[in-house]
């Protein structure tokens, strides 16, 4: 009887600890502290990965192009807010070889970017940077790219698109007169922008032609799709949990002040006016036809392609129930 009880125990003591044997996930997020690179924080802040059994690595990169960088690379299982013309582009050229799929939306619309000036610009509008004029955005293929082909097209200008790289150091060539008009994500420049040190003469916003078609998508490697499929769904679960306890819950607001080094006030100011929780919609893409167009019309395909020409690149792993 005592071998009988003695081996019912062990058996329990496994299996409890193979239940709670966490899921590891090795996660790039694209520059860390803003309120759409907010989720796995939340979500670690809420405990959702930690009662999902998962167990997160995070790396923060300088922007989109190293973000992708690291899921193609195999380097880490998941990217998260990738442009999605790069995608497309990228599989336009290597097919199913493609080291990664997109696996969710993960920003509709064009909302909390911006472009700005120095406040004795003569620069108020898009249609003042003519030809000779530098306008940043932060790399080929990125969201901040599409946005930017976007609006000058709309505006008639003729500046001359110039990829800057991160936030801060956008910042810094745009103060030192490197390039007339910046790009900037809030709360980045907003305080700046309040006290009258700098101007708005763009809001991503602007762009409404792109109101209702996906910008951003979240991307998984191929080899990590095949063997942690179901953490990669998990993860993405507790992605939407985490965005519903940010818009819900004060302390998101006190993580994103902290992070981003601003005021609670700025840090509220930024999501009431930039980032309407309507926008982070994950699960499927969007108007992907439109996506298809602006990445034939700004040269990410050298040829139209359709929908079903693509559909090896999507790979949509949780859909929320609406």
């Amino acid at each position: 009887m005592k071998k009988w009880i003695a081996a019912i125990a062990a058996l329990t003591i496994a299996g409890v600890s193979a239940a709670q044997a966490a899921e590891k996930l090795k996660i790039a997020i694209p520059q860390k502290g803003f309120w759409d690179s907010s989720w796995v924080e939340f979500g670690e802040a809420a405990g959702f990965f930690k009662e999902a059994g998962l167990e997160l690595e995070v790396f923060y990169t300088e922007g989109g192009a190293q973000t992708i960088a690291t899921v193609a690379s195999g380097s880490v299982d998941i990217a998260m807010s990738n442009g999605i013309l790069g995608a497309i582009g990228a599989y336009a050229k290597g097919g199913d070889a493609t080291p990664y799929r997109i696996i969710s939306a993960e920003m509709t619309g064009a909302h909390e970017l911006f472009w700005w000036v120095k406040a004795d610009s003569p620069i108020k509008t898009l249609k003042d940077a003519g030809e000779g004029k530098t306008i940043a955005f932060s790399s080929p293929g990125s969201s901040s790219n599409l946005i930017l082909l976007t609006l000058l097209k709309q505006a008639g200008s003729k500046a001359k698109p110039v990829p800057t790289g991160g936030v801060p150091g956008t910042y810094t060539q745009t103060m030192t007169g490197q390039i007339d008009i910046g790009w900037s994500v809030v709360p980045f420049a907003l305080q700046d922008i309040n006290e009258g040190k700098a101007r708005i003469v763009a809001k991503a916003r602007d762009a409404t032609e792109l109101a209702n078609q996906t910008i951003r998508a979240n991307l998984a490697n191929v080899n990590s799709l095949k063997t942690k499929r179901e953490a990669i769904t998990k993860f993405m679960q507790v992605i939407q949990k985490s965005i519903d306890w940010g818009y819900s819950n004060p302390q998101a607001i006190e993580i994103f002040a902290r992070n981003m080094k601003v005021s609670n006030a700025i840090a509220k100011q930024s999501v009431d006016e930039f980032y309407p929780k309507s926008a982070m919609q994950i699960g499927e893409i969007r108007d992907l036809d439109r996506s298809l167009k602006d990445a034939l019309d700004y040269k990410f395909l050298t040829a139209p392609k359709t929908s079903q020409d693509i559909a090896g690149l999507i790979d949509i792993v949780y859909k929320p129930s609406k």
